[in-house]
């Protein structure tokens, strides 16, 4: 149950924590974040891509910070953004060597908002305790939160054999995945209460555990819920490509948003070879709205079409107005109070057309086939003309600006 574009009912109770602008845990709104795939020592490609996401919708962005030129670029990529007015908190990624790139980059350490610690690979054998003690006391020293992120696929093996040792010893034993399920909130557990220890405050602590498995997932995030108030983010890891993807990262999440789990997101679609980054930001977007947790951008409601539509006109509209919002949506954003809250029904046939068309702000209803040749348009559930003729496309879209700049308010600049 949720209130729309509110909190949720059921909602869990977390540390609130702030990473740069964006504040995430506690009541506040579920949070979009995403990560670039350039080469991070290309400070330009970087900072274009991360400008990119934030303009997509992306509240935080993540880096790999893997080798010396990555850490030493971070800066340069922190002031391309600042000059193109792109203020999107930053994320260190780091993995087997974080605590000697933050200890020789304190200019890294210092323009990244948050780190995040695999405890799965910060550091192997005897140095692991000492080396991820470093990381969190340079995250103490520069008051950055951290993100304790497990991951299935790099578990830390010791904490594994001990989970697997205690459930040798149950009268009924657990079968495996249980068995993984548990080692890895134990790892992530038991290190943000080393972290704590060690000084980091329990609100500057995200945990996650990342699986590739829909019913794994929920389960996982389910334990952590009920173990620990820390924030948490969501993400399905290695998601896939296209529908699948797209399908298994919303079966899961939407079952713990639902329950009033999770504080951040991240889509990880494999995006096809040569496409844009921003597709999984606008995944995110779209199940946070269809949900009723967020707004970001007009809804186009659209019949699916069936015998009635043989034509295609409908679907070219509906294709052309879904584009048209999207693409006004950066200007509208800026310039008018609510926009985002607007919903526009692109109606195939007299079946439901005049019915879906009234529940929207705006919509329309087409002819279908063997219909009379016109399309009745619909304001805030009235009827307030009929289109006709070969320039409906055009003239419907010209009708939702008309609409906007008239029902929205504008903003106080």
């Amino acid at each position: 149950m949720t209130h729309l574009y509110g909190k949720r009912f059921g909602q869990r109770e977390t540390h609130s924590c702030r990473i740069g602008s964006v504040l995430l845990g506690g009541s506040a709104p579920v949070v979009i974040q995403s990560m670039t795939n350039t080469d991070t020592a290309d400070a330009v490609a970087t900072a274009a891509q991360c400008a990119e996401l934030s303009r997509a919708g992306s509240e935080l962005v993540r880096l790999t910070v893997n080798t010396p030129e990555a850490a030493a670029a971070v800066p340069e990529i922190r002031a391309r953004l600042d000059r193109l007015g792109v203020n999107v908190p930053l994320i260190g990624d780091f993995h087997y060597n974080g605590h000697r790139l933050l200890a020789d980059f304190p200019a890294c350490a210092e323009a990244l908002a948050k780190y995040r610690i695999n405890p799965g690979n910060v550091g192997f054998g005897k140095k692991k305790d000492e080396q991820f003690a470093a990381m969190i006391e340079l995250a103490c020293r520069y008051e950055k939160p951290v993100r304790i992120g497990v991951n299935w696929g790099s578990l830390d093996p010791a904490v594994l054999a001990r989970v697997m040792d205690a459930n040798r010893q149950r009268v009924t034993p657990w079968d495996t995945p249980a068995v993984m399920r548990e080692a890895m909130a134990t790892s992530a557990l038991e290190s943000a209460a080393q972290a704590e220890q060690l000084g980091l405050p329990g609100e500057r602590i995200i945990l996650s555990c990342k699986v590739s498995a829909v019913q794994d997932l929920i389960a996982i995030y389910q334990t952590l819920a009920a173990r620990a108030p820390y924030a948490l983010h969501l993400g399905l890891t290695e998601a896939g490509m296209g529908s699948k993807g797209i399908v298994a990262s919303t079966a899961a999440l939407a079952v713990l948003l639902q329950q009033g789990i999770g504080d951040t997101i991240r889509i990880s679609l494999t995006p096809e070879p040569g496409a844009s980054r921003t597709g999984e930001v606008i995944v995110a977007q779209e199940i946070l709205q269809t949900m009723g947790l967020r707004a970001f951008t007009p809804q186009v409601v659209a019949c699916p079409g069936c015998g009635r539509t043989t034509s295609v006109f409908f679907q070219e509209l509906a294709r052309d107005v879904q584009a048209y919002v999207r693409g006004q949506m950066p200007v509208w954003r800026e310039v008018y109070d609510g926009v985002e809250h607007m919903s526009v029904a692109v109606m195939g046939c007299v079946v439901n057309g005049p019915g879906e068309s009234r529940h929207a702000n705006i919509g329309i209803s087409l002819p279908g086939t063997g219909e009379a040749p016109s399309a009745p348009v619909y304001e805030d559930g009235e009827k307030t003309l009929t289109l006709k003729g070969a320039n409906i496309a055009a003239e419907f879209i010209q009708l939702i600006g008309a609409y906007v700049a008239r029902k929205y308010p504008k903003k106080v600049l």
